[in-house]
């Protein structure tokens, strides 16, 4: 039986050697020096090693009639022939491929026109740094104000498995936003619940936590959150948020804040500290994200402008404060990291590498809410040297934004309106040791129409390291047990 085996081992590799060989097929019509136009194009990216396969197709357009793939790492090959249109890989014969080389060359071959065609190979980079194993993101329509269904999701980023940590078909479709974790850790997050069960709940360790965060000291309850690495604290903005719609700019919506401050709060005294460097009438301050010492503040600063006549000269800079744990206080002094508004430009959404090297931002010609602006990039600021630079790899001509860190500070996932420019899709991209980006792909998904079909845009990914357990009935109940907690304000004297 043994030699029977090894028999049928041997003429199944010989015949592959013979296929190989001969470009994939026993016959194939005409060689081009062209690689093949992918759907989703994953030509020439880095993937993590424990991502789940990517699986692609061509164009629709081509009428491909018979379509396959040669795989090859390293000594070890495969083929691949297509089901439903469509390339996919099992996860088992992947992984092999991952462990025999960081170098995957993919030759596709098709039959158009009558013709076998083989497209010149591409190529497939493994690094030898892991990605976390979840990102939880909001599924919305994309639009503002209007919202039917939605909810906060999680999904496996070693499988194709999508869960809801919660929808708002058990808040009576009310609005959910802003969900955070502390150190990327699902047993420790929160969010924002609006309308009927308005507030802020924070899930620690399977328990739910409501916050009433409005107080008579501040313009708005809290918004756009950032967990200090101790957990004890959380920076939040209050924001004076409104909407307009264009009726002739490319930039359809219009979001601004006619006033805006930073807060933090103390989650052990549940009170809010803040200094006059960050609430002040002449400014506008949001955005803010804590250090990974968590000994420093950033966030965006803007002078304020009259509303909505202004809303197109509004420009926030790059700032930074010192914060002290141990006292709740700030620091004397704001500094400008990046004066943006002398280049005619604005900074939004600053997020630091866990390594604490580098300041990922998104930069627009204006405003705050860069989502919405088809020129918004992504930058990378260098903290050891100051240095500012646009991430060209990363960026399209379309909208960017919403990006956050893996734990070890090698790949960032972020939001992009380049398909079609009215979804945000999640893209993935590595990031070398001196801040380098690679080629960004589309998060794979199990089926190539996935995208196609989804009507939702995909709102800040968030990178966490394993799978949310918290039940949502859970946070269903504690959002009918009343107001929640209501909060304390200190101004810090000047």
């Amino acid at each position: 039986m043994k030699n029977a085996s090894f028999l049928r081992y041997l003429s199944a590799a010989l015949v592959a050697l013979l296929v190989s060989a001969c470009g994939g097929s026993a016959h194939v019509d005409r060689y081009i020096d062209t690689e093949p136009p992918l759907w989703p194009d994953y030509a020439g990216v880095t993937l993590p090693p424990n991502l789940a396969p990517p699986c692609f197709s061509l164009p629709d357009s081509l009428e491909a009639t018979r379509l396959g793939a040669w795989f090859k790492a390293g000594g070890d090959s495969l083929f691949v022939q297509a089901s439903k249109g469509q390339i996919a890989i099992r996860p088992a014969k992947w992984k092999r491929l991952v462990k025999a080389s960081s170098d995957i060359s993919v030759r596709v071959q098709a039959q158009v026109g009558g013709l076998m065609t083989a497209y010149a190979p591409f190529h497939l980079y493994i690094a030898p740094d892991s990605i976390d194993s979840y990102i939880a993101y909001r599924l919305i329509e994309p639009g503002y104000e209007s919202w039917n269904e939605m909810g906060i999701y999680q999904r496996c980023l070693e499988s194709y498995e999508e869960t809801p940590i919660i929808t708002n078909r058990m808040t009576d479709f009310g609005c959910m936003n802003c969900h955070a974790f502390c150190n990327r850790k699902p047993d420790r997050m929160l969010f924002h619940l609006r309308a009927g069960y308005a507030g802020t709940y924070v899930l620690e360790g399977g328990k739910v936590k409501k916050l009433d965060t409005k107080t008579p000291q501040t313009i708005s309850a809290l918004v756009y959150p950032s967990w200090h690495p101790s957990g004890d604290f959380v920076a939040f903005s209050v924001n004076s948020t409104k909407q307009l719609f264009h009726t002739t700019d490319r930039n359809r919506v219009e979001v601004y804040d006619a006033a805006s401050d930073v807060v933090v709060y103390d989650a052990g005294r549940d009170e809010l500290v803040t200094s006059p460097l960050l609430s002040s009438p002449a400014a506008f301050e949001t955005f803010p994200t804590f250090s990974p010492d968590g000994r420093t503040l950033y966030f965006c600063s803007a002078d304020s402008v009259g509303m909505p006549g202004g809303y197109d000269q509004v420009r926030y800079s790059l700032c930074a404060i010192g914060f002290d744990t141990a006292t709740r206080t700030f620091g004397d002094r704001v500094d400008t990291l990046y004066n943006a508004r002398t280049e005619g430009k604005s900074v939004s959404f600053p997020r630091v590498s866990p390594d604490g090297r580098f300041l990922m931002f998104t930069l627009a010609a204006y405003g705050n809410f860069s989502i919405w602006h088809k020129d918004a990039d992504l930058y990378m600021a260098d903290l050891r040297d100051g240095s500012i630079r646009p991430l060209r790899a990363l960026n399209s001509g379309d909208v960017e934004s919403y990006h956050s860190w893996s734990g070890n500070s090698r790949w960032v996932v972020f939001s992009s309106r380049r398909i079609d420019g009215l979804y945000t899709r999640p893209f993935i991209a590595y990031i070398d040791s001196a801040g380098n980006a690679r080629k960004p792909f589309l998060l794979p998904q199990k089926g190539k129409d996935y995208y196609t079909f989804l009507m939702k845009s995909f709102n800040i990914p968030e990178f966490i390291e394993g799978k949310v357990e918290a039940g949502a009935y859970t946070v269903s109940r504690a959002a009918r047990e009343g107001q929640g907690k209501q909060l304390g304000y200190v101004m810090q004297k000047e």
